[in-house]
């Protein structure tokens, strides 16, 4: 059985419609108008033990909102749901000790409590043996570097540093499914960064189930071997990561690395992304790849040696 599985999973929210004017208003009494908005539309799909899969969308897609149902946070209004074997919005005591959501935009700790104080009241929350406890509290902050901040009031901290306490919050009772909505959100790059490498370690460390929301690609590339996309609550996309540059991208990025040094021009098989005397990276246009291919590939590889082709998510993804 999968660790995650969605099926049909709907959530329609219904709004009153008001007319403009006092005979809108007055009309409105007599014979209300209403519209639906349907943040999630029929989303399936499944997620097994240990992955890490990123969910793209652009702002109102129904990420945040599909996030919500997983957790038990919302109802759907048609569909259903498994998360380790439980339904969510059941709402049962032993699914909520087995899974945790982290929003980058709310906070779950205290703001005029050190963290440390935070985090024993979790602690005591979830029952956790204060041994266990401290030993997981103890490898956290050590691993995101903020031990020295435990004892800190939370809004004295910065940014980078609060998201870090609230990881260490979100995993104190070892869960074996993490839902991350926008974790790096409003970070400087160097937090982020921090944040992503804590997150690939500690999920091929934990083999903990993930699905991450992010508007970051680079938290989606540096992280998830597979993604899924939804727009307009539905999901059109899931699959392997580099199927995205394949289906969406207009250009590959040609790295060469040369048998000896050159000063070659290489201009004109393509932009000149970055080159050194033994190395050139080129964006070539998919088409001139796909069909001239001795011209843009295998030409230069013959003349100068071995060839590397890799799709290079930065360029790709501007696209």
């Amino acid at each position: 059985m999968s660790a995650i599985e969605a099926r049909d999973l709907t959530k329609v929210y219904r709004s009153y419609r008001k007319e403009s004017g006092l005979l809108g208003a007055v009309k409105g009494l007599v014979r209300r108008r209403y519209e639906e908005t349907r943040a999630a539309d029929a989303v399936s799909f499944q997620i097994e033990e240990g992955e890490l899969v990123g969910f793209l969308g652009p702002n109102g897609a129904g990420k945040t909102t599909v996030l919500k149902m997983l957790s038990g946070l919302l109802n759907p209004t048609s569909g259903d749901a498994r998360v380790l074997g439980f339904v969510p919005w059941e709402r049962r005591n032993e699914m909520k000790r087995q899974f945790s959501l982290l929003m980058g935009q709310k906070n779950a700790l205290w703001w005029d409590l050190p963290a440390q104080e935070s985090l024993e009241l979790n602690r005591a929350i979830y029952g956790i043996d204060r041994d266990r406890f401290r030993k997981v509290v103890d490898g956290l902050s050590e691993l995101l570097e903020v031990t020295d901040k435990m004892n800190v009031m939370v809004r004295e901290l910065s940014l980078g540093e609060r998201m870090k306490m609230e990881l260490i919050s979100a995993l104190i009772h070892e869960p074996k499914v993490l839902f991350l909505d926008e974790p790096t959100i409003g970070l400087d790059v160097v937090s982020q960064k921090r944040v992503r490498e804590f997150l690939r370690i500690y999920n091929s460390e934990h083999r903990i189930v993930t699905l991450l929301t992010s508007h970051y690609m680079q938290d989606i590339a540096e992280l998830c071997d597979r993604v899924m996309i939804i727009d307009h609550g539905k999901i059109f996309f899931d699959g392997p990561l580099d199927d995205i540059i394949d289906r969406f991208s207009g250009d590959k990025v040609i790295s060469l690395t040369f048998s000896g040094e050159s000063k070659r021009d290489f201009s004109e098989f393509g932009e000149v992304v970055s080159q050194t005397p033994v190395s050139v990276q080129l964006k070539v246009p998919r088409a001139v790849w796909g069909t001239p291919k001795a011209r843009a590939g295998g030409a230069i590889s013959g003349y100068f040696g071995r060839r590397t082709v890799c799709p290079s998510m930065n360029h790709n993804r501007d696209r």
